[in-house]
């Protein structure tokens, strides 16, 4: 069976769309993730304009600003569904090990 489109996230998907719940341009998107994930994740340039534009076409976020070569974007109500998904999902994930799992559980 083919899994949907964007069911499940990258975490560089998941932290793009995160970040754009404010308008912001790609330099700031990728210094965005770097400051919430502490240097953990790390999105090039063409790792992020590639998934920007599948997002844009896919109309999970929209354009907001083009200044010269500058463009600013922010999610849709159709992005936002897509992380809240995500944020289900991977909320789950954490609670089935917690059954699950090792007995050193996360907490």
């Amino acid at each position: 069976m083919a899994r949907k489109k964007f069911e499940t996230l990258t975490e560089q998907m998941f932290y793009i769309l995160l970040s754009l719940e404010e308008e912001y341009c790609g330099i700031d998107i990728m210094d965005k993730i770097q400051n919430m994930t502490e240097g953990r994740i790390s999105v090039g340039s063409g790792t992020l304009y590639t998934i920007l534009g599948e997002f844009e076409k896919n109309n999970l976020i929209r354009e907001t600003a083009v200044e010269g070569r500058k463009r600013s974007y922010i999610i849709t109500q159709e992005g936002q569904k897509i992380l809240s998904n995500e944020i289900s999902r991977l909320t789950q994930q954490l609670e089935d090990y917690k059954k699950f799992g090792r007995e050193n559980s996360i907490e």
